[in-house]
């Protein structure tokens, strides 16, 4: 008898020369290659995830502080799923499966229902569509509240963008964000905001990743209906993020600097968020879904070339 995959059903998807593959586990993206060429670090089929590679990260992403926030003036704590730095981390789907809702030879939608449990008194419904685009992939995630009550709300994804060959140090990144969200070194929560100009985190003008340590959030992503994070490699080949800054005002920017060499700076995580980290304590931009109430975000990824 065949062992299933760690990361459950593989859902393979293409259109043109655009492929992808989608897993049961986590709902998440493992694949993504546009002519042959990978978009995003993925893992092999035999392997658990990695460090939230393609992750779907709902109710909210990135960290809570100690796990702990208030909401309708009751205090929950949730289970330390960082334990190492004493934080909560990207939610609660990463490693549920999901179950398949609808699909075609290029789109697919998956669900799942997030279960009140330790920290989390709310029943939430979420999906997630995948459809392949004539250069890469556009990615939703839709949260229902099916619930009696207000539940706060908040998403992303977690790819690691890969723009050709090499890896981090051999890339280039532009992102015109205006501000950054300073972060202590221990636990890597916020501790305040700065202008990108103030700081070496300034991508407004493309410039190299080589030597920078990233794992910051940014906003001032001014006003326009779309934005983009831009990663280049030397060869011109690179790969795009695309967003609208009214539905995600902030993006996590992460060099995916690991002790680990095989896994060190192999992509460049970049997502996309509808609220700052630790937004379950601070209120920052935090949704809340009254019952029936649905929110939607939206990401694309493209491969460039010159």
């Amino acid at each position: 008898m065949t062992s299933p995959a760690p990361s459950g059903a593989q859902h393979e998807l293409v259109s043109g020369d655009v492929r992808a593959v989608v897993t049961e586990v986590g709902g998440g993206l493992r694949e993504l290659s546009a002519a042959g060429r990978h978009l995003v670090r993925g893992f092999p089929v035999q392997v658990p995830r990695p460090l939230y590679r393609g992750s779907v990260l709902a109710p909210w992403p990135n960290r809570v502080g100690d796990g702990r926030y208030s909401f309708a003036g009751t205090e929950q704590q949730l289970a330390l799923t960082e334990p190492d730095r004493g934080n909560a981390l990207h939610g609660l789907l990463c490693w549920t499966p999901w179950t398949l809702v609808d699909r075609t030879a290029s789109t697919l939608r998956l669900g799942a229902r997030i279960w009140p449990q330790q920290g989390w008194p709310h029943l939430l419904d979420v999906e997630v569509d995948y459809e392949l685009t004539g250069a890469g992939l556009r990615w939703t995630v839709v949260g229902r509240n099916v619930g009696g009550e207000p539940a706060p709300w908040a998403s992303s994804v977690h790819p690691y963008l890969v723009a050709g060959p090499g890896r981090v140090d051999d890339w280039e990144l532009e992102l015109h964000a205006a501000q950054v969200l300073t972060v202590d070194d221990e636990r890597l929560l916020p501790t305040g905001l700065a202008d990108v100009a103030t700081t070496d985190l300034d991508f407004r003008s493309r410039r190299s990743l080589r030597g920078l340590a990233v794992d910051h959030a940014y906003t001032g992503l001014g006003s326009s209906e779309r934005v983009s994070a831009r990663v280049w490699s030397a060869d011109g080949t690179g790969v795009a993020m695309h967003w609208s800054p009214s539905q995600l005002p902030w993006v996590q920017v992460h060099t995916a600097d690991r002790p680990d060499p095989a896994d060190d700076r192999v992509g460049l995580a970049v997502e996309p968020m509808t609220c700052p980290p630790d937004a379950l304590r601070t209120g920052t931009d935090l949704v809340v879904l009254e019952p029936g109430a649905v929110h939607t975000a939206t990401w694309e990824i493209e491969a460039l070339s010159r």
